[in-house]
């Protein structure tokens, strides 16, 4: 196996340096893919279909030799990947410039043809992380006995006294503190700014119960990985406290109750110009790290008005034990709205849970966890989320309908119980949970508990074409019936992030960026995620965890690029 794997690695790198685009092509399956994190081409690209990869290659030539197996990772073994056995090697590389590592897909009959290839930037020389054998001496503060202490120095940098950021990172939840931490051990200077109150509010201010749902394993931050003992779903006030030490062990600037009003930019000092309260800073890079979401979505309900009880969305909810004994509804069937429900029924309110439309509901185990498998190998870490980067869109969609496929099979009776109970389920996604997140941040219910409370009637359900309006006392019914209510809860989802952009930084900014999140099937990624925009010097990163940990690498190394002169804004070398 390492025999053929060695093999490939070198018949790749001489066609690479004789740019040999006949001996490339034979290289590659007829269906394969290249996938490049920044290492060929300083973008996050994908290219399918073996002529279209030749062609990219050439097009991308940056001189890459040493390829061989990393003998430090995970070693080249047998694996199953979208259905497809396949030989799997993760392997390194380099230039001048920068050092690479990449993973490798062969077929078992395919001869020395790959099926995929990823080339993924790890550092740039000279430019390397301040971690591990290159981490800071402290000399600074620990021998010089006349100068400032590390809290001074600390306390010093937090301020920004008489200089501005080179990064402002607007969103201090995960996607935020990942970038920062990125972006802190390449020596770039980023502050994050929140309007809450403290660090972890936007999880502490969450809803009671909320845990996360998907396992710890797949959760950690960069460079720090959360203890061993903890529980395998972490509940909201812990990881808000995390974030809090997380922060302050990563030495990370963060500014809280600060709110992120707007900025504009200007193309010739290339720094954009935002107020924050009292203060003025000039930036040369935003980075929005404000989720998939943007504002919460209010939808004008026929005579809602009327209604003399409370109206809340679900971002606002909190506090269930003053609905006990009370009357509540719940518009809306993703995840906010199936917990908020479970949420006041278990805290003693009878609940109405109002859907709209189908919904798919999924098992929180272990149809849920089914994507994350691969983090349950023992496979370090770093690997894990190599390979996982290393699987283009066309590959990730048809695991995730196979994945689905065998979550309906696990699920089968609490769908058909659901069914009987008249809850609607989704059933025309093959795709699966995963890609609902990947197109439209939700539509989904990962089931902790309230599918079978809905089963059980101890929840009850009705739908939203069913409402005629409402009244002062709740909702009236088409046939008459009026659901009465003291409470009305609205988790009826969030607008796309691209309204946000719109209200903060102006239609030309809105236009010149485009749709953000939601993927770009021509490009098989993510749009205008981790990777440059139409609108220079403004970034975005969203996602999970696990995304937002592997592809805040990429965009912190495309940022100090881009300050060394390695690239331009157009994306050229």
């Amino acid at each position: 196996m390492e025999k053929r794997v060695n093999r490939w690695l070198t018949e790749f790198e001489k066609a690479l340096a004789e740019g040999d685009a006949a001996s490339l092509e034979a290289l590659f399956l007829p269906d394969a893919h290249w996938r490049d994190l920044l290492a060929f081409s300083w973008q996050v690209m994908t290219v399918s279909g073996a002529k279209q990869v030749v062609d990219a290659l050439k097009q991308h030539r940056v001189g890459a030799s040493g390829f061989e197996i990393d003998r430090k990772r995970t070693p080249p073994r047998r694996v199953t990947r979208a259905g497809t056995e396949a030989i799997e090697a993760i392997f390194r590389f380099e230039n001048d410039r920068l050092r690479g590592q990449g993973v490798l897909r062969l077929l078992p009959e395919s001869g020395l043809r790959a099926w995929t290839l990823l080339t993924a930037l790890d550092e740039i020389k000279g430019l390397e992380e301040s971690t591990g054998s290159r981490r800071p001496h402290g000399e600074s503060y620990s021998r010089d006995f006349r100068g400032p202490n590390w809290l001074d120095l600390r306390k010093k940098s937090v301020t920004y006294e008489g200089r501005d950021p080179l990064v402002l990172i607007v969103g201090g939840g995960h996607a935020g503190l990942s970038i920062a931490a990125r972006l802190k051990q390449l020596g770039v200077d980023a502050l994050i700014v929140d309007r809450n109150g403290r660090i972890g509010d936007n999880w502490r201010k969450r809803y009671h119960a909320l845990t996360l749902h998907n396992q710890v394993q797949v959760n950690h931050l960069p460079y720090l990985s959360f203890p061993p003992n903890w529980p395998t779903y972490i509940p909201k006030d812990k990881l808000a406290g995390w974030f809090e030490a997380y922060a302050e062990t990563m030495e990370l600037d963060f500014w809280t109750g600060t709110e992120f009003s707007g900025a504009s930019y200007d193309a010739d000092s290339l720094r954009w110009t935002v107020r924050l309260g009292t203060r003025t800073l000039h930036p040369k890079h935003i980075v929005m790290a404000t989720g998939v979401s943007g504002t919460p979505r209010r939808p004008d309900l026929p005579g809602l008005k009327n209604f003399k009880g409370r109206v809340l969305h679900s971002h606002d909810y909190d506090f269930p034990d003053e609905w006990r004994g009370r009357d509540a509804i719940v518009i809306g069937t993703g995840n906010s709205g199936h917990d908020i429900a479970q949420d006041l029924h278990s805290n003693g309110a009878r609940v109405t849970l109002v859907q709209r439309s189908p919904t798919l509901i999924v098992n929180i185990e272990p149809s849920a966890q089914l994507p994350y498998s691969l983090y349950n190998e023992g496979t370090p870490l770093e690997d894990c989320d190599l390979i996982t980067s290393s699987v283009p869109m066309q590959l990730l969609r048809r695991t995730h309908r196979m994945l689905t496929e065998e979550g309906r099979k696990l699920d089968r009776k609490l769908i058909d119980d659901l069914a009987r109970a008249g809850f609607k389920i989704d059933t025309e996604d093959q795709t699966g949970w995963q890609f609902k997140y990947l197109q439209r941040g939700g539509g989904y219910y990962f089931n902790v508990g309230c599918s079978d409370l809905i089963v059980e009637r101890r929840i009850a359900l009705a739908h939203f074409s069913d409402i005629e309006e409402f009244t002062d006392a709740g909702a009236r019914m088409r046939g008459g019936k009026v659901i009465p209510a003291d409470l009305v809860v609205l988790a009826t989802g969030y607008t796309g992030p691209e309204e946000l952009v719109r209200k903060l930084f102006g239609d030309a900014v809105a236009d010149r960026v485009g749709p953000v999140w939601g993927i770009d099937e021509g490009r098989q990624e993510m749009r205008n995620m981790w990777m440059r925009t139409g609108q220079p010097g403004l970034w975005f990163i969203a996602g999970s965890f696990a995304q937002c940990r592997i592809y805040s690498k990429y965009l912190a190394l495309q940022i100090k690029a881009t300050e060394a002169g390695l690239i331009r804004e157009s994306g050229k070398q």
